[in-house]
């Protein structure tokens, strides 16, 4: 029976515990075991699909497949991270940043004193602090959150674009676990959907 149930809903170990459960006998579970390993195998050799799966996609429902989460898991940000030589200084003033960005191109800019990236900036905020009169104050005085919008070069697609999302930008430092001062690249919201096919242009 346990078995069976291995072989038909591929989970060898539930399978385990639900017999020991029913019998309370420690020796069943090694040959349990083997036999469902064996039974495991031979189903999954001549059905690739589980029963439930199949018939849960002829109800019209998708559930996730182990394929693709193990696709999800491989979707790192390092993957598509790229270095950066643009930066804001943090002891410039204002009016200069907002010349450099005016001519930048870009949505978001990182911020840098000697220890490292210290922040991230838009145009728009920069233009909303001259217009309070504060044109000739320095950059980091309006970087108003030390622990800024960051990732990591092993965390997954999905944060990287929660994180643009919560911080309304398209870029995000990619920086050091030990240091999160550390720039080790930037990952850009063109360069996410790039590696799923898709580009800024394209109707969703």
């Amino acid at each position: 029976m346990g078995a069976a149930f291995a072989g038909i809903v591929r989970a060898p170990m539930t399978s385990v515990v639900m017999i020991f459960e029913i019998t309370r006998d420690y020796a069943v579970i090694v040959p349990l075991m083997i036999a469902n390993l064996v039974s495991y195998f031979i189903s999954s050799r001549l059905q690739r699909e589980p029963i439930y799966e199949q018939l849960a996609e002829q109800d019209g429902i998708h559930l996730p497949r182990a394929d693709s989460r193990q696709r999800d898991r491989q979707r790192q940000v390092g993957q598509v991270m790229r270095p950066t030589t643009e930066f804001l200084d943090a002891g410039e003033t204002i009016q200069a940043a907002l010349k450099k960005t005016g001519t930048g191109g870009h949505r978001a800019w990182l911020v840098r004193d000697p220890s490292g990236i210290v922040g991230i900036l838009t145009p728009e905020q920069l233009q909303e602090a001259s217009k309070d009169g504060a044109s000739e104050k320095k950059v980091r005085d309006i970087i108003d959150d030390p622990g800024f919008p960051h990732v990591h070069a092993d965390q997954s697609f999905d944060l990287a674009l929660a994180r643009m999302g919560s911080a309304h930008t398209d870029l995000l430092p990619v920086v050091s676990r030990a240091n999160m001062h550390e720039l080790l690249g930037v990952v850009r919201l063109h360069d996410v959907l790039e590696s799923y096919g898709l580009n800024e242009a394209d109707d969703c």
